[in-house]
């Protein structure tokens, strides 16, 4: 089992900045690759950014390059998301996920239902 804790979400201007981070625990050692997907209201979640144990790759959605930075501390459990220059269309729900998979990318391509842990998540509001 693995339990995951998401915080730091609020309100933020846009144009401002806003750190996301998730604490993991339990059977920690499933944590292969974590990451963050969103849901805005009336949309469907979807994919964020993935980063695989060990800080060895990332993988990140087009609409966040350059804005968003996921870091992971493997060894205390921890995982950021580093908002910048965030729009109002980035408000949405942001959830934490894990997932067995040897690769950030694979966050990105498997289906949603398939992860098997993911956090409550942090509602995150951009005003403009």
């Amino acid at each position: 089992q693995v339990q995951l804790v998401e915080s730091g979400g609020g309100l933020v201007q846009a144009g401002g900045s806003l750190r996301l981070s998730c604490a993991a625990s339990g059977d920690t050692f499933s944590t292969y690759a974590m990451g963050w997907f969103r849901q805005a209201p009336g949309k469907e979640r979807e994919f964020v950014v993935a980063i695989k144990r060990n800080s060895i790759s990332t993988y990140y959605a087009d609409s966040v390059k350059g804005r968003f930075t996921i870091s992971r501390d493997s060894m205390k459990n921890l995982v950021w998301l580093q908002m910048d220059s965030p729009k109002p269309e980035d408000t949405a729900v942001y959830y934490c996920a894990t997932a067995p998979v040897p690769s950030a990318q694979a966050m990105a391509v498997i289906p949603q239902r398939q992860i098997a842990y993911w956090g409550q998540g942090t509602q995150v509001t951009v005003s403009s």
